[in-house]
């Protein structure tokens, strides 16, 4: 497996639409969108989740990979997942599927994400998480029933049903 390199996009609305949706975006002026803003306080929607069906769970993360080699990404396949750092920087890489259902090289982009910011993946976006430094802590919205799928399989080996691991190549560039 040849190794390849993993850019760096900018956190944008466009530049995570493939993947998904970037959170954190501000306050919308769009017609339609569900704000409320005064001098004490601003509220919006900024995103509807969706777990196919399945229970929301809110999931507190910690990352202290600082590894620049990419060799394994995750994928779970019935569910969006949304990642929000709380304290700390991270980068977050995602792929597309290819044609096989594999995740696409061509596709590889990492984003950083800071405090304030998010990415909502897709079903079926390809993903790792890094850090350059230390530790960063992250809200994390995902489906209960992933969650327990993706426990049994790294702890017990079981097989998984919502999610799946593949190998990669690749480094951040």
């Amino acid at each position: 497996m040849q190794r390849v390199s993993i850019s760096f996009s900018p956190l944008t609305p466009d530049a995570v639409a493939p993947y998904g949706w970037m959170l954190g975006k501000g306050l919308p002026t769009a017609d339609g969108t569900p704000v409320f803003s005064n001098p004490r306080t601003d509220f919006w929607q900024e995103h509807v989740f969706d777990t196919a069906g399945g229970e929301t769970e809110v999931l507190w993360v910690n990352y202290r990979d600082v590894n620049r080699e990419v060799d394994t990404l995750e994928v779970h396949l019935r569910t969006q997942q949304a990642i929000v750092p709380l304290h700390g920087e991270i980068i977050h890489v995602v792929a597309l599927s290819a044609a096989d259902g594999s995740p696409d090289p061509a596709s590889l982009r990492a984003f950083r994400i800071g405090v304030g910011q998010g990415i909502c993946m897709r079903p079926g976006c390809w993903h790792a998480t890094r850090v350059d430094a230390g530790e960063a802590t992250c809200l994390m919205l995902t489906r209960r029933s992933t969650t327990v799928d993706l426990i049994g399989h790294l702890t017990g080996g079981l097989a998984m049903t919502e999610s799946a691991l593949a190998p990669v190549a690749a480094r951040l560039g």
